[in-house]
């Protein structure tokens, strides 16, 4: 049963990580942070003189330098005069070279948000009339592509290298102080130590190519590293890296002079676990910190609550999750010689539930923080995806529930503890008077039983090699019967059951973290519309119509502008945005005014294409005044369509 166990193990695992990879794979670009909510000129506006400079307004304060806000004319040249310049609160503007002709420009922007992330899109405004332009908007994006992708993987290892190293060293301290002695969880928190090192050393290298042109080759760039150690995200990875040398001295000192004191009783003993528990909880704090200095805690509301609400919130993780990891490895790799107790899985249940609730206490503030109501549960990505994240961890904490029933019953059937010097006797006297030999063990045991009735064996090496198949066998009969314990094995299986979710649950939390909150995406969406709604001229009709198809990339607002809105001819422009604000293409977009009052229509328009996310018609005729239905039928992918409506005044 035992080998039948290893292979389903493996398999699991891969599953398991496949699932995490495309999780991640699936997650995209790093959604904005920042958002874009206001402009001037406003999107697709038509001005009659160029302006002498263009201003755009962010949910939030962002950095930028000098290529952060380009204007780009219909030819794709730039037009822009100088580097970009905060003019008060998140508003940020760039200066137009005098004289510009008449024609359709496009503003670019790529900045960095408050907590890390880039932020980046594009927008049109015309001079005198709208015209053809050659500009490639749907380019405009950061945080994607390979180097986006490498960044995301590189956040979820050093993630899952935190909860090792933090988790692992707790269990080894907290619940099982002979597990220092144990290889395979050595190997795990040195593993771990590795992981996280090397993915922020990674994170560093990627950082100016992530937020910037997201090049391959720019990965190296000297100078644009040089950049990012004045950033704050920079700082903190360099923090993180400088800390990292400081528990590798921890983990030096918790395999080596720990392990070989671990059973001591004395005084220096007691003062070398309390120094390693003091120092160590100091280091995992500090790098726990080292993500909630420049991430989401870091910016919004309250962060001077937020930001150590964050630390505990991570230490919580890494007890439960990583304390789980070493569990498995040693319920599976543990040698026979050092099992682990049922004592050690029972003081390790009840730092799993200390765990739990400090992170349902902080994670019901960070949901509060972050979703600021609740119809953001269901209305933004960021909602959704802690949904899905809630309901991992109420499947989590259920199967840990079968978990501490096996260690309930694994601790009820276990034989009293037997002192040390008594087992030292017991050994000393087996090893004198020998033992029988197992039916299986029946020519290995003719070959001790020479050195048992006194024959002498006149080759030490030989000896040496009886010795060593002697304990082999002894070891190999005591994880037998081990593993035949059906208490401990519906245990391993629990246990392996957890840290399947866990990984899993990880990938969720890592996605989670490159989401836009859900307040921010909700206030966003307010001041767009606001925006709009402010800066609609008299004689133009704007409307927003939501809309979802249902398929992959299909949810957004298409925003629809009738100008004069009389009777007669008129313009139409149409406008697709995701929720955020960021303008992007779909395959279709249609356009249909009805009068049902009169029984006029559906009147079709089908507006041309100008750049992402513009179209526009002219010489819509409206033949009547009247409440009319103007429905826009929005195409996403070749079977995912919609079509959403709004009546309205005109004439």
């Amino acid at each position: 049963m035992t080998r039948s166990i290893a292979p389903r193990v493996r398999a699991l695992v891969l599953m398991l990580l496949a699932v995490a990879g495309t999780l991640l794979a699936g997650a995209g670009p790093a959604s904005a942070h920042a958002a874009l909510t206001g402009s001037d000129p406003r999107q697709g506006a038509v001005v009659d003189q160029a302006p002498a400079v263009v201003s755009l307004t962010f949910s939030e304060e962002v950095s930028t330098d000098g290529d952060s806000l380009r204007v780009l004319d219909p030819r794709g040249k730039r037009v822009d005069d100088g580097a970009p310049a905060a003019v008060g609160g998140t508003t940020y503007a760039v200066k137009l070279r005098p004289g510009l002709p008449d024609g359709t420009y496009t503003v670019t922007y790529q900045v960095v948000s408050a907590d890390s992330h880039p932020v980046a899109g594009a927008y049109t405004f015309s001079i005198g009339a709208p015209s053809e332009t050659s500009v490639p908007v749907a380019a405009q994006s950061a945080g994607g592509g390979v180097v986006g992708w490498l960044y995301g993987l590189g956040r979820y290892v050093s993630y899952a290298g935190f909860i090792v190293l933090a988790g692992g060293a707790a269990f080894v301290l907290a619940c099982w102080r002979r597990g220092a002695g144990v290889r395979a969880v050595q190997r795990l928190v040195v593993s771990g130590w590795v992981a996280l090192t090397a993915s922020t050393l990674v994170l560093l290298l990627l950082r100016g190519s992530y937020t910037g042109s997201g090049k391959i080759g720019d990965i190296f760039d000297l100078e644009l590293l040089g950049q990012v150690l004045q950033t704050k995200t920079g700082a903190a990875l360099v923090s993180r890296l400088l800390l990292l040398a400081a528990a590798a001295l921890f983990v030096a000192v918790l395999f080596g002079v720990y392990d070989k004191r671990q059973g001591a009783r004395d005084a220096e003993g007691r003062d070398l676990t309390f120094g390693l528990a003091v120092g160590g909880t100091v280091v995992a704090a500090g790098l726990a910190a080292s993500w909630a200095m420049a991430e989401h805690a870091s910016t919004g509301l309250q962060p001077g609550i937020a930001m150590p609400v964050d630390v505990v919130h991570l230490l919580a993780v890494a007890a439960w999750l990583g304390g789980l990891a070493a569990l498995l490895v040693a319920l599976y790799r543990a040698p026979a010689e050092t099992p682990v107790e049922a004592s050690a899985v029972h003081r390790f249940s009840r730092l799993a539930f200390g765990s739990v609730v400090a992170l349902v206490a902080t994670g019901v503030y960070q949901s509060w923080r972050q979703l600021g109501s609740w119809s953001a549960l269901t209305d933004t990505r960021y909602g959704r995806l802690l949904l899905v994240k809630i309901g991992l961890v109420v499947v989590l904490v259920a199967v840990a529930a079968t978990s501490r029933r096996w260690t309930a019953r694994l601790a009820e059937a276990a034989p009293p503890a037997v002192p040390e010097r008594e087992r030292e006797h017991a050994g000393g006297r087996a090893a004198a008077e020998g033992s029988a030999p197992a039916a299986g063990d029946a020519e290995p045991a003719r070959e001790s039983s020479a050195t048992a009735s006194g024959e002498p064996v006149g080759d030490p090496v030989r000896a040496a090699q009886l010795a060593r198949q002697r304990a082999a066998r002894d070891a190999a009969r005591q994880k037998r019967m081990r593993d035949a314990d059906p208490h401990r094995f519906g245990l391993r299986r629990s246990v392996l059951a957890e840290a399947g979710i866990a990984v899993v649950l990880l990938a969720v939390t890592t996605a989670l973290t490159q989401s836009e909150p859900g307040r921010t995406e909700r206030e966003a969406r307010a001041a767009v519309s606001a925006s709009s709604s402010a800066a609609s001229p008299s004689g133009t009709l704007s409307l927003d119509l939501p809309f979802d198809t249902g398929g992959e990339d299909g949810e957004g607002v298409v925003r629809i502008d009738l100008v004069p809105a009389r009777v007669g001819g008129n313009d139409v422009h149409v406008y697709v945005e995701r929720p955020n604000g960021r303008a992007f293409d779909v395959p279709e977009v249609k356009l249909a005014f009805t009068l049902e009052s009169q029984d006029i229509g559906p009147l079709p328009v089908a507006p041309d294409h100008i750049t992402t996310g513009h179209w526009s018609a002219s010489g819509v005729q409206i033949p009547m005044a009247g409440d009319w239905k103007v429905a826009a039928t929005v195409r996403t992918s070749d079977i995912d369509q919609v079509t959403v409506s709004k009546n309205a005044k005109i004439g």
